[in-house]
């Protein structure tokens, strides 16, 4: 795994690669396609936590 100081470097230094030569509305894309992606991410870690402990707050 990256070094906690690396990792930010490395995800700008891919992003800047990932939009290089695209247009405005291609980096858009992009853009939303991985900003869905990390909150598919974070919502499959919220259920793997709801279920280790059981179930949910509402009950």
């Amino acid at each position: 795994m990256f070094c906690q100081d690396a990792l930010p470097a490395a995800v700008s230094a891919a992003a800047a690669a990932m939009a290089q030569g695209k247009s405005d509305e291609e980096v858009a894309l992009l853009a939303a396609i991985f900003t869905q992606l990390g909150d598919s991410l974070a919502m499959i870690v919220a259920l793997r936590a709801c279920e280790k402990s059981g179930g949910s707050e509402a009950e």
